[in-house]
């Protein structure tokens, strides 16, 4: 019986494989007809002592191929050539696949590291359309990177699509995107950010905020914008101006605190950083999110799930949220702002998600606030995604009654110019057709995106040097910068009967450090806790475990305080022995069970190991300031109003609290 039941299971498995390996042949083979479909490659050809690439192939220059030409005038020059087809191609930006080496993801991964998460990038390529799809027959030129591959593959990712996209009709280049890639914890993947070999490794944004420094921000952006301009990354799908007011929301760490002043100070500093003091061909673009600002979560919950999809303001304070883009995000000329998920309840007449909401996005943001830059929605709040299981579905907030259509109509009616996360150009093609969206209202969309591919010099020359990318990553001094980052950002908390810094003729016992090897520069490391004078134990912000969609998995939600099993370790040590604790901090945890428990206790934003062994011994001091209160109690954070700052009763840390030494 065992036998036979193996035999079955490996027949089906065999059956999968087959069926997979033949579906990634017929989509290899669907895109090898689209590639056969493109021009030929654009010449240079030369006016004078001038040369240009000959996008549109038709042996003279036009206004939109000369760089000379202001561009204004290139992008009507462009947009008359277009068809309805290509022009709305423009206004869709979504994930894509890429090689391990940087080639078109147009066959399935395969390649000898793949069982490391087979289900990332397997469901990658199979949850997404072909480069080739997206390129050629949808004539897309708008991509969300998401492998933390090399810069090197990401570079020649670049050229590659690059490559496709200069034979298409008219030749108009791709602009890549990414989320942040600069984060220092080698264990960062997901929506806060995604962990990159070879980029400077600084503090996560909440940690930005704690060295109170808007000039090491700057610095940050001109850093990061020069590593992503190496490998052909143009556009930032960050930072965040959302304000941590509702300590239990999941992405409070990727925002800049609770204090609305002290963001929209960090967030002009970062725009400024990585788009210089006007776009130009130096340029990476940030798309500040989430306007008009996604931090006031009902409950605490996320707004990419139907249990968090409201936005409430018990406190009155919607006004409050919109401080970091008026006084910082929109004065730095951000050139691209996305709304969130949310649906801001009783704030506007309709209770609809933002980026369905006429008020917040025409009435707001371009009419009052006078932006005329690129609004793009969030991902996928127009169609179910693939594999929706695991992505949790479509995000249509307040206008689920309605088909995607009719939601495409809604959300372009509203104001925003381009869909995030989605590929279904053909649902306005046949809303223009239909005339239930005029060509004007298109073409006005289209403008304010091609004039960012034309300003940032993309069709001038979209390629990288990959030759260089060697020289240009990790610089000492970048790196030294973003370790200073580190050190400045990390909070001491308590520092009873000064403990710290630590004394060198001691022994230790480390809990949860992933190079312990650091320390033994200090002072000598045991691996029996029994045999140690002190106990160092870092741990990570507590969380529930949320059994739901995949997605749900990378959003550290719910409690926020350690469980007894979490402190179990930590009782037993301080019995005898004296602790030290380091929290990773990601939300407004309780850690007044912990703090209770420890000698010293510090919190940190991702500072590597060898630079919190520098802190514990004194070769580096703590400069922190906390960015957002700690409440005493999961009672205390539960009875906060959720659009308020530091109303949080009799906290354990104040906002602004951070010792020295």
């Amino acid at each position: 019986m065992i036998i036979q039941s193996v035999k079955i299971l490996g027949s089906l498995v065999l059956v999968v494989i087959t069926m997979a390996i033949g579906y990634g042949l017929f989509k290899y083979y669907q895109a090898e007809k689209l590639y056969s479909q493109l021009t030929p490659s654009p010449e240079i050809l030369t006016v004078g002592n001038f040369s240009f690439r000959d996008l549109n192939k038709n042996g003279r220059l036009d206004v939109y191929e000369d760089s000379r030409e202001p561009v204004e005038r290139r992008v009507e020059d462009l947009l008359k050539q277009m068809t309805i087809e290509e022009k709305i191609g423009q206004m869709f930006i979504t994930m894509i696949g890429m090689g391990r080496n940087g080639d078109l993801l147009d066959l399935p991964p395969i390649h000898r590291d793949i069982l490391d998460d087979p289900l990332f990038e397997v469901g990658i390529y199979f949850s997404l359309e072909t480069n080739a799809e997206m390129i050629v027959k949808r004539k897309m030129s708008h991509f969300n990177i998401l492998h933390a591959y090399t810069p090197k593959a990401i570079a020649r990712f670049n050229n590659n699509l690059q490559r496709k996209a200069e034979r298409t009709r008219l030749g108009i280049p791709v602009t890549i995107a990414t989320d942040p890639r600069h984060g220092a914890r080698e264990d960062e993947k997901g929506v806060g950010g995604i962990y990159t070999p070879s980029f400077s490794r600084w503090p996560t944004s909440l940690g930005l905020a704690a060295t109170r420094d808007s000039s090491l921000v700057r610095e940050f952006g001109e850093i990061a914008s020069e590593e992503y301009k190496a490998c052909g990354i143009r556009l930032a799908l960050h930072p965040m101006a959302d304000l941590a007011t509702e300590p239990r929301w999941a992405r409070i760490n990727g925002t800049f605190g609770e204090d609305a002043e002290l963001s929209a100070a960090m967030t002009y500093a970062y725009i400024k950083g990585f788009q210089g003091d006007t776009l130009s061909n130096n340029s990476v673009i940030t798309m500040v999110k989430h306007f008009s600002g996604g931090g006031p979560q009902k409950d605490g919950e996320d707004a990419h799930f139907p249990y968090g999809k409201e936005q409430v303001y018990p406190g009155n304070n919607f006004d409050y949220h919109l401080i970091p883009f008026t006084k910082g995000a929109l004065p730095a000329n951000t050139g691209q702002i996305m709304p969130y998920y949310g649906i801001p309840v009783g704030q506007t007449k309709e209770k609809v998600g933002f980026g369905f909401n006429k008020q917040i996005i025409t009435e707001l943001l371009r009419d009052s606030l006078k932006f005329d830059g690129v609004v793009c929605t969030d991902w996928n709040i127009i169609n179910t995604m693939p594999l929706a299981e695991l992505a949790g579905g479509e995000r249509s907030w307040g206008v689920e009654n309605l088909t995607p259509e009719q939601r495409m109509k809604k959300a372009i009616l509203a104001g925003v110019d381009q869909i995030g996360g989605e590929t279904s150009t053909e649902q306005i093609i046949n809303l223009v057709k239909r005339g239930e969206i005029e060509e004007p209202r298109i073409d006005q969309s289209v403008r304010r995106i091609l004039r960012d591919k034309f300003t940032i010099g993309l069709f001038d020359n979209p390629f990288v040097d990959v030759s260089k990318i060697s020289e240009k990553m990790l610089k000492p001094d970048n790196i030294r910068k973003g370790e200073e980052a580190q050190i400045k950002s990390t909070i001491l908390l308590k520092n009873q009967n000064k403990i710290l810094p630590l004394k060198k003729n001691l022994k230790y016992y480390l809990s949860g450090f992933r190079y312990k090897n650091q320390f033994s520069k200090y002072a000598e490391v045991v691996s029996n806790p029994d045999d140690a004078d002190c106990i160092i134990v870092r741990k990570d912000t507590p969380f529930d475990h949320r059994e739901g969609t995949m997605l749900e998995s990378f959003f550290h939600q719910g409690r926020l305080y350690y469980n007894q099993e979490e402190l179990s370790d930590l009782k037993k040590f301080s019995k005898t022995k004296k602790v030290i604790s380091i929290v990773n901090l990601e939300r407004g945890a309780v850690l007044t069970e912990l703090d209770k428990l420890s000698e010293a206790l510090l919190v940190d934003f991702g500072t590597q190991d060898h630079l919190m062994a520098d802190i514990l011994f004194g070769k580096e001091k703590p400069g922190g300031k906390l960015p957002i209160e700690l409440p005493r109690s999961q009672e205390a954070a539960n009875n906060q109003m959720e659009d308020i700052p530091y109303d949080s009763e009799n906290p354990l840390y104040n906002f602004g609290h951070g010792l020295e030494y």
